[in-house]
């Protein structure tokens, strides 16, 4: 057996799950819901794999119905989450939209409540990174517009479009932040600073709708196996890929999932908000 958990690889961004080596576990064979969010519709953005993928399906397990956003060209990827979404019983609505752009943002949760009849949580996931070990001097204004209409745009976007229907339930967001936050690399130095924005943004509007009782929190992941990887590091760092965690390695999506599911639930997270949950392999969040 080999000591390098990936094989060296890399793919052209987005990125898609069939090329990963190997591939990703979402919990599509491990993941058991009890019946947390029955009844719920929740909009996760970036649903089509990695983190996303593994929360619309621990979210469909568990009774919730699931919209959930993608590029056009990760439909194959997009197609595989329908089918675990409906195999799970529910309701499964996939939405080929690009976030950087404020309609499309608009139209992520008009569709949702539409067709699927309300919205009750919102999942803040889609992101954007590019980690290939150039500096600031580099950086032309596609990659930083990408950047941060990606991973702050559309997530202010989205949260001003769906408080109005949140308000009824009253619903939650959910956040997808990052180890980045707190520990940030060079080569992710525009990435990391929307992260750390998320972080303040999420404890900011939990006291702004607090007293509405719509819960605010976030996840910040570790290195997680994901497509965003391949697409966006240089090969030979794949290759160790997670191997300066605490815990010594990566972890897969599936394990970061139900971190979701707890802080989407209206039982066991009903005094939970304002809140950032590591899933980091040992890495420290504060």
């Amino acid at each position: 057996m080999s000591d390098v958990e990936f094989p060296a690889q890399q793919q052209e961004p987005p990125g898609l799950t069939d090329e990963m080596r190997p591939r990703p576990d979402h919990g599509e064979d491990s993941y058991v819901g009890h019946g947390r969010l029955e009844g719920k519709v929740a909009l996760v953005t970036g649903g089509d794999s990695g983190i996303g993928r593994a929360v619309a399906v621990a979210y469909a397990r568990e009774g919730a119905d699931v919209a959930f956003t993608c590029l056009p060209e990760e439909h194959d990827d997009a197609e595989e989450t329908v089918r675990l979404v409906r195999d799970a019983g529910r309701t499964s609505l996939p939405l080929p939209l690009d976030l950087c752009q404020r309609p499309s943002c608009d139209e992520a949760v008009e569709r949702t409540v539409a067709e699927l009849g309300g919205l009750d949580i919102l999942v803040n996931n889609a992101g954007f990174q590019m980690a290939r070990d150039d500096t600031i001097e580099d950086y032309d204004d596609e990659r930083i517009d990408r950047t941060f209409k990606t991973n702050l745009y559309a997530l202010l976007w989205l949260c001003r479009a769906a408080i109005p229907h949140l308000r009824k339930g009253p619903g939650c967001i959910i956040n997808n932040t990052s180890i980045q936050a707190y520990d940030p690399s060079t080569s992710l130095l525009d990435y990391a600073a929307t992260k750390a924005a998320i972080n303040n943004f999420t404890v900011n509007l939990a006291a702004q709708l607090g007293p509405d009782g719509i819960r605010v929190n976030a996840v910040a992941p570790g290195p997680v196996w994901t497509p965003l990887q391949p697409a966006t590091q240089e090969p030979e760092k794949i290759e160790h890929f997670g191997a300066d965690t605490p815990l010594g390695r990566a972890g897969q999506p599936a394990e970061v999932a139900p971190a979701f599911v707890f802080l989407a639930s209206p039982t066991e997270a009903s005094y939970v908000s304002g809140t950032v949950l590591g899933v980091t392999g040992g890495k420290p969040v504060f």
